[in-house]
């Protein structure tokens, strides 16, 4: 089949772009040339193109680098708003942007702590993992074995000496290729925080962070940059990843999204529902954008993810209480415990949360990005004592576990499934 002329013209065009003024860079390297491209196209943002056919598809990849390739003919680029106004035009062909993802804690909350072990700072078991085991006198946990926690996040410090021994892969879905293994760097912090709680295991000398599943195994992606936010189609390449991984390997994975945005991604809700379809579990923060009705952030939004809310470390109507940044769902479909787009489901403590931290030592940040890591890590717990559970068994056992524990502080929480709280606060006990 011939290719059609308006198509040849377009991707003409487009091919033009990449070489102003029909210069030829003479260059070393495939890199070189790159940069120089680089250099001289200017600014880029990342688009998901679909074509009618595969050999489209591949006409415009001679046109395009490939970033991540998806199915239904569709693959995202990096493109200047000229050579996005041009595929625009190109007939049988959509082009969209790709939704930008960024972490979900509030940044003034940050503090560095000084101390060089966190029993020096009385945090080894942080008031949150206290809560959640329903024991003030906690001095360590348990749990966890044989289970996969994935932190999509910034990376993770995997040499951190409370996440050393849980860490089990490495891998960066940032770079030039779509996957680097064993490199996760984390140059942030978010990520190794979110690691701690779920899983860090308090040392060698025990003087560490211990987080509620200390013998569940870390899967560190990073997915964000430096500054804490990422596109939807390494996120979704890397949720896809973290169920092939778990079925090739066959065992079982938790994925942890502390991040999130206002708008639903497509590529995301797929990579979800792929990864549900594989017996994966998937928990999300909620968002900070406050107690006004609807304001919950995706992926969390998605009935088919648990969507966390943050509690505070304060008594309110004889309960802890959600705090005021912590993004609400919708009245129209409270109080009758069926999780539907844009629901709360369940809250844990995500206020003050003290945890590892990307130098070695630790800090105190709040944000429903901490309170997401304690529900990852409990359902670690609970499926490692119910191995024979599916992700959907799982789902309802941590449903019931907060339904015995309701969350009356907080606007807007109250008896029953709430728009604050969800189900309520599920716990070890």
């Amino acid at each position: 089949m011939k290719k059609p002329f308006k198509l040849l013209a377009a991707m003409a065009i487009v091919a033009s772009m990449f070489m102003p003024g029909g210069e030829v860079f003479a260059q070393d390297s495939l890199d070189d040339f790159k940069e120089e491209q680089i250099k001289h196209r200017g600014e880029t943002f990342r688009v998901l193109i679909t074509a009618n056919s595969e050999q489209e598809v591949q006409q415009l990849q001679q046109s395009f680098e490939l970033r991540n390739e998806f199915e239904d003919h569709s693959f995202t680029a990096d493109v200047t708003e000229k050579e996005f106004q041009a595929l625009k035009n190109m007939p049988h062909i959509t082009v969209e942007k790709v939704e930008i993802l960024s972490i979900q804690m509030e940044p003034s909350s940050l503090i560095v702590s000084d101390e060089v072990d966190a029993a020096a700072a009385s945090q080894s078991v942080p008031w949150g993992i206290k809560a959640i085991y329903n024991d003030n006198n906690l001095t360590s946990t348990s749990g966890g074995s044989n289970i996969r926690i994935a932190v999509l996040d910034t990376g993770v410090n995997v040499n951190h000496s409370d996440l050393y021994y849980t860490s089990e892969q490495c891998k960066d879905f940032t770079q030039q290729a779509p996957i680097v293994n064993n490199t996760c760097t984390d140059r942030n912090g978010h990520g190794t925080h979110v690691a701690g709680t779920a899983l860090g295991d308090g040392g060698d000398d025990k003087k560490g962070v211990y987080g509620v599943a200390p013998n569940a195994k870390l899967w560190a992606y990073k997915v964000l940059n430096d500054s804490g936010s990422g596109y939807a189609d390494d996120i979704a390449n890397a949720i896809r990843h973290v169920a092939d991984q778990a079925s090739s390997q066959r065992v079982k994975a938790i994925i942890n999204m502390s991040l999130g945005s206002n708008g639903e991604s497509s590529l995301i809700t797929n990579a979800v529902n792929y990864a549900n379809d594989r017996g994966v579990l998937v928990v999300a923060a909620a968002g900070n954008d406050g107690y006004s009705p609807g304001s919950i952030d995706y992926p969390a939004a998605l009935p088919s993810v648990i969507a966390v809310a943050n509690l505070e470390n304060r008594l309110e109507n004889g309960t802890f209480r959600v705090a005021n940044s912590s993004s609400r769902g919708y009245t129209s479909s409270a109080g009758d415990y069926v999780i539907q787009r844009g629901d709360i489901e369940l809250s844990a403590p995500g206020t003050s949360i003290f945890s590892t931290w990307y130098n070695g030592g630790y800090a105190t940040i709040s944000g429903t990005s901490m309170a997401t890591p304690h529900v990852a890590g409990l359902a670690a717990k609970v499926w490692a004592e119910n191995p024979s559970f599916t992700n959907a068994q799982l789902r309802a056992n941590l449903q019931n576990r907060a339904k015995s524990y309701d969350i009356l502080g907080g606007y807007y929480a109250g008896i029953g499934d709430d728009i604050a709280s969800g189900f309520g606060f599920a716990r070890v006990r």
